[in-house]
């Protein structure tokens, strides 16, 4: 049985289409505690993290927006995280836009570093948020989180990331839309990614599988961050950020039963859910379905919807 804790981050300032903020409450409504009981595990809900003191901080580059916020978010999660853990938790961070991994995959980061184990990165996602605040165009800071997680400068205003994860320890999947400074960036690094071409042409089970064993054969921790846009906007809408080509329902499903038969993912993040744009809450449902799957729950386990 898992111990999992549930924390709220209500986070609208990594971008400017609002909505995300109701993100947290939309997982509760649609059931993730229930959900999560299901498969027989503990679930703890710590609530919504909240805004400390905001600093008096600048960035060089004007389109930056909402720097000092989106600070003050990194440090409180980084923090609630590192506690989740330490208390032999496993943190599900419900967002909340992409930007709250500045502190979530912080706060693993710090704990697996006091811990002696590396950590590993699995991004499922549409965009490879490889930004730094000097190089973003659009100010947008949920932009950026893969490139201070990576150890790339231009985070001056930003804590230093406890150890950087370096490019053989990221995997980034699903990856669709990437701006040409950050694929110059992304291969400078050598970062492995696993964009819908690659998924195509081999599939997902055995890219993602290599990836597995390369953690479980380092005695790594794995962090998994997924992005509502990772689906197909097909089956899930509720997204600010929406491209075309996304992984099917199936696959989908696929990748979370194989993170689960592993037994390596030690948090999670769900990220980009804004109800606002949602239908009748379908993606709250599927996000909350994948996650029982990733906690266990089969194929076979779920019933057939009556016609």
């Amino acid at each position: 049985m898992t111990r999992t804790i549930l924390i709220g981050a209500p986070i609208d300032s990594g971008q400017k289409r609002p909505g995300c903020l109701m993100g947290p409450a939309a997982y509760r409504v649609a059931g993730i505690a229930r959900e999560i009981a299901s498969e027989g595990h503990a679930v703890e809900d710590w609530g919504d993290v909240a805004l400390p003191a905001l600093q008096a901080v600048t960035c060089p580059n004007p389109a930056v927006h909402s720097l000092a916020e989106t600070l003050g978010w990194t440090e409180v999660l980084r923090d609630r995280v590192d506690d989740a853990l330490s208390e032999g938790g496993f943190p599900i961070i419900m967002g909340g836009d992409h930007s709250l991994a500045l502190g979530s995959v912080a706060g693993a980061a710090t704990f697996a570093a006091r811990q002696g184990r590396p950590l590993y990165l699995l991004w499922l996602d549409a965009h490879s948020d490889f930004h730094t605040p000097m190089t973003t165009t659009s100010g947008n800071l949920h932009g950026t989180p893969l490139a201070y997680i990576n150890g790339r400068d231009g985070f001056d205003a930003f804590p230093p990331f406890p150890a950087a994860v370096p490019a053989p320890r990221i995997c980034m999947f699903g990856i669709r839309s990437v701006d040409p400074e950050e694929q110059a960036a992304m291969q400078e690094r050598d970062i492995a990614i696993n964009d819908m071409r690659v998924i195509d042409e081999h599939g997902i089970v055995k890219p993602l599988r290599d990836f597995l064993n390369r953690c479980r054969k380092d005695g790594g921790m794995l962090h998994v961050s997924l992005d509502v846009d990772f689906l197909d906007p097909s089956i899930a809408p509720a997204v600010g950020t929406t491209v075309p080509g996304g992984t099917t329902f199936r696959e989908a499903h696929l990748v979370m039963e194989l993170l689960h038969e592993s037994g390596l993912v030690t948090s999670l993040d769900l990220v980009e859910l804004n109800p606002f744009l949602d239908d009748r809450g379908m993606t709250a449902r599927l996000m909350v379905d994948l996650v029982g799957s990733l906690m266990g729950k089969k194929v076979f386990d779920r019933p057939t919807r009556s016609k």
